[in-house]
């Protein structure tokens, strides 16, 4: 039994549609890793009962203090 394998590298609108899927993945994903707000919240859970009591928040209402403008508790 003899098997045939081809590698034909994708050519005209296949390879551009590919490259263009590409570019919109990688900006997602730099987009999703800017919007991280990971680093607020070690900011916030450093910082001294009294600090935090200043801003008016406790630590347990940090992460809602953080993503305050995405939801409403």
């Amino acid at each position: 039994m003899a098997s045939v394998t081809s590698n034909i590298p994708a050519a005209g609108f296949s390879a551009k549609f590919s490259a263009l899927m590409a570019s919109i993945s990688a900006g997602l994903v730099a987009y999703m890793e800017r919007r991280t707000r990971s680093e607020q919240i070690a900011a916030l859970q450093s910082k001294s009962d009294a600090e935090l009591a200043k801003l008016g928040i406790t630590r347990e209402e940090i992460p809602a203090y953080v993503f305050r403008d995405l939801f409403y508790v």
